[in-house]
Order: structure tokens, then sequence, then C-alpha cells
């Protein structure tokens, strides 16, 4: 069975607390408490699985919370190999309040040793032979190479692989730099790498399509199809933590469709993404609700 294949170089344990007013300096009753197996290419993974798209994790844990990300993805049946490192597994903590604001908390995690950068590149080498898509998601570990991505890039390319690369700083601009068939950053994120509003700065380095994120507005896309925005009916109050991974999924699953219904189902299931509990999970009832609504126009 081919898959798209997910890689996360630095997974998580994601925390989400909700509260009913987050103010500094005080003390707050967390009326509830979700833990599950998170960063952004695991998130990616999740949604596909629940829409029933074959897919595979893969990323490098370690320690007591690296035991803890194995058996939720097994509980929710996740398709995965996460391989054993020395460095623990970070920690990510969400604090929601009835407003709908999430203020996020992320760990840096432990530095990975170069010697398990190799073990994983060697782990995705060996399932590009059964990919559809590579996902290349989320931040670079401490320790791995800032073009960690952008090799994993190359190599995919060389097995006939299409990419989707959604990451920030130097290891965007790698991977752009690379050939990345699909980069995804978000508005601050592109304003970082190039220090432009413009998705064409990183097409100009070598990105053949960079898809934008602006929140509540939608995306902006600069694709050999011509430049888009893609923007929901309305917006939708709930979590927006995994939106972006939501949007990440849709645009590896319709990999090879023409760009105005890949960038509106990465729309419509980001939408999805915040009206649900949590991330890696989309509401249907919203899903049902907005794909047919969402605007897309050509810019």
């Amino acid at each position: 069975m081919r898959v798209i294949l997910t890689v996360t170089g630095n997974p998580a344990l994601d925390v989400s607390y909700r509260v009913g007013d987050l103010r500094p300096g005080r003390t707050h009753r967390v009326r509830t408490v979700h833990e599950r197996a998170g960063g952004k290419g695991l998130n990616v993974s999740r949604v596909l699985h629940e829409r029933g798209v074959p897919t595979l994790a893969l990323g490098p844990v370690g320690g007591i919370l690296g035991d803890s990300l194995r058996a939720d993805l097994a509980e929710a049946g996740v398709p995965h190999e996460l391989l054993p490192v020395a460095a623990p597994t970070r920690m990510t903590i969400a604090v929601v309040d009835d407003g709908g604001d999430a203020t996020l908390f992320t760990e840096p995690g432990g530095p990975l040793s170069p010697v398990d950068w190799e073990r994983l590149v060697a782990l995705v080498q060996r399932h590009l032979a059964h990919a559809d898509v590579l996902v290349c998601s989320g931040s670079l570990p401490p320790g791995a190479p800032v073009d960690g991505y952008a090799d994993l890039v190359r190599r995919a390319a060389g097995a006939g692989v299409p990419t989707v690369v959604d990451t920030s700083g130097a290891a965007l601009l790698a991977a752009a730099a690379a050939g990345a068939d699909v980069v995804k950053p978000n508005l601050d994120e592109l304003r970082e790498a190039v220090g432009s509003d413009d998705p064409a700065a990183l097409a100009d380095l070598g990105a053949a399509a960079v898809v934008v994120s602006l929140g509540v507005d939608g995306v902006r896309a600069h694709t050999p199809a011509g430049s888009f925005t893609a923007r929901p009916p309305s917006r939708v109050a709930g979590n927006p933590t995994g939106a972006g991974d939501a949007a990440v999924a849709a645009l590896a699953h319709t990999a090879g469709a023409d760009w105005p219904d890949r960038l509106r189902t990465a729309v419509a299931w980001s939408a999805a993404a915040v009206a649900a509990p949590l991330a890696g999970t989309l509401d249907d009832t919203v899903l049902a609700e907005v794909f047919d609504r969402v605007v897309v126009t050509r810019t």
C-alpha cells in the first residue's frame, strides 16, 4: 500500500488546558485537560488517518514522554514507526480560554545526536519506495542539520515522490532552495524568512508552490497555475492549534489536483480543525458547511 509519509523532526506530547479567562500572574482553575501525541507531522498523519487516507508517521522519540507518544498513536490506530533516540521528547502546552484564544508554551526538545539524525534519514529513505507524498513538518530538533528537511526533499525527488514542507526560518529557506513541491509557512514565518509578504519570494528560491496561512483569512498561494487567495465564508470559533496541520494534510492528500481545488480543501479542512476540540481532528459538521462556500479567487 502506498502512503502519505510524514516526518516530524521534533515530536511532542501536546497538552491542552481549558480555562475560563487567562490572566497573567493569577492562579487558574483548569476545567479540562487533554493529552495526545503531537508535533506537526503527527497531527498531519492523524488528520489523514481520520479521513481514511493511508499514512505512516515517522519521527524520533525518547524518554518517558516518547513512550506516551507511541501508546497514544497505537490507541488511535495511527500507523507509525517512531525511532528510539537518546534525546528526551518535549512537551507543548496550549491554554485555551472561553473566547477561543490559545496561548502556547513550547519546549525546545532535547538535542538529537548526528548519529540519531542519520538513523532517521535512513528510516525515511527506506519508506520512500512506498510513499505517494512526503510531508516534513515542524521545527528541526536541536542538533539536527539546518538543511535536514532539504536533504529529505532531495531524496524524495530522487525517488519521484512529491514533497510538502511546513517549517520556518533557515530550514524553510533550505527546503525551498532544494525544490520542495509545496512549502507552507504562515504569514509571520514568511516575513521572518524573506522579509516580505509575497509568497513568490520563496518560489524565486526554488519552491514549486508556496501556500501561506493567513489565519482566519484563509490562505494566499503562488503556484505553477498562478496566484490565488482562498477564504472561508466566515470565522470559525474554537482552538486554532492544528489548523495549519490540517491544511498541510489537505495539500498532501490533493497532490496532483487543480490548485483551486487543493486550496479549497486546505481552507475547509483548516476551518474544520479549528472547530474540533483537539489538534489532529476535524469537525465533520463544520467541514460540510464550509467546503462548498470557500471562496477561491485568482490574484
